[in-house]
């Protein structure tokens, strides 16, 4: 990183002017900034984590082995990784006693001040499975895009560093560069079709496929594929269910997708306005289906397991950590308690305690993920004597 002192030398000196005018006139001084929320770690023992066990685990241990398929390559995570693959647990209590020796366990915790928050919002999300086929026809034909040829990526971190990790989407028109088509606006392309990757039959379906970022499409044939994000056309995603609250046609807190699906299934004439209401575009590339029991792949590059998958913001929880989750089903008190494992990020997962659980693949997942904005606790399980995230 360049050297910045000289401007941060006036910037210092400019405040020291100020505080010293506000040290003679109190009256004029704007309030202080409200403190930071920082990431709390805070030592607990196993018995603190509710459902710890009772929970089966039978699922854990390829899950974590996968984890230091990637991870064990950290330092932090060698000695850790290497034992477990040395280790071979046959039972539930085999797989919690390896824990136990060889991990530690921290609550979650949002501080801001004084205060402390150990709860937070936990969201659900899964991989859709629709139906379609290569080329389209009356019952498929709503296509899901590769990205298209005239779709620019405009990085300017280079020569602006406070631009440095923002890209602009864009395309030619002659010689001027412009922003790429938004959604109301891409059958002005007509060469975008050309592009298709395949061919659905549920334009809502393939708009929450894109939502979810991946999903599975099974063809005429019997064969599966799986699509997987690629790009985007650079505006910013825009809720549809908020778009629905704003114009009174659904109430605020019953937004969840099956709300929207009857809405839509109600007022089919006006589709193509709400899905419109989200101006961005995602697009995709085919890749190998691999185990059908498994999810796609998530930030951390290994596929997600089915009720063992979070998504999480990677200030407050490394990916590849296993977490201890405790929540409740959705639309239930009926606890939801269970080692986790952070292998996922997401654009709306943001804070400390804060997770987006990974239902699995189809319809009855997706029913269960739409459903769920549930409060919940976490747990850091964390390598016994490293140095916790941050230090």
């Amino acid at each position: 990183m360049k050297s910045r002192s000289r401007p941060l030398a006036g910037v210092a000196l400019a405040g020291a002017i100020l505080l010293s005018g506000c040290s003679t006139t109190p009256s004029t001084c704007p309030p202080p900034p409200p403190p930071a929320p920082h990431t709390a770690y805070v030592p607990a023992s196993w018995s603190d984590l509710p459902g710890w066990n009772s929970d089966e685990m039978s699922d854990v241990w390829p899950a974590f082995l996968a984890n230091c398929d990637v991870a064990g390559r950290r330092q932090r995570w060698q000695a850790v990784c290497d034992a477990a693959r040395d280790a071979h647990p046959v039972t539930p209590v085999d797989v919690r006693a390896f824990f136990e020796d060889n991990f530690a366990a921290f609550a979650i915790v949002k501080q801001v001040g004084s205060r402390s928050d150990a709860s937070g919002l936990v969201t659900g999300y899964f991989e859709p499975l629709l139906h379609g086929a290569r080329t389209p026809s009356s019952g498929f034909d709503v296509p899901l895009y590769a990205p298209p040829p005239d779709l620019l990526t405009v990085d300017l971190g280079s020569e602006y560093p406070a631009l440095r990790g923002k890209r602009v989407r864009a395309r030619l028109v002659g010689r001027r560069v412009v922003p790429y088509y938004s959604r109301a606006d891409l059958n002005r392309d007509p060469g975008l079709d050309a592009h298709a990757i395949v061919w659905v039959g549920d334009a809502l379906s393939a708009f929450f496929l894109e939502v979810q970022g991946s999903g599975r499409v099974q063809l005429p044939s019997g064969e599966t594929i799986r699509l997987h994000y690629a790009d985007e056309n650079g505006y910013p995603y825009r809720s549809i269910g908020l778009y629905l609250v704003d114009r009174g046609e659904l109430e605020r807190g019953e937004a969840t997708v099956p709300a929207i699906r009857e809405w839509a299934l109600a007022h089919p004439e006006r589709l193509q306005e709400l899905l419109d209401a989200d101006p961005s575009v995602v697009f995709f590339q085919e890749e190998p289906l691999g185990n059908p029991a498994l999810g796609p792949k998530g930030s951390l590059g290994v596929p997600l397991t089915p009720g063992r998958s979070v998504a999480v913001d990677t200030a407050a929880i490394p990916l590849g950590a296993p977490v201890f989750l405790a929540t409740t089903y959705p639309n239930s008190n009926a606890p939801l308690d269970r080692l986790v494992f952070a292998q996922d990020t997401g654009g709306a997962i943001h804070g400390s305690v804060r997770a987006d659980y990974f239902w699995g693949i189809g319809a009855a997942a997706g029913a269960q993920a739409g459903e769920m904005r549930q409060q919940g606790r976490t747990w850091l399980i964390w390598p016994k004597g490293e140095p916790l995230p941050g230090g």
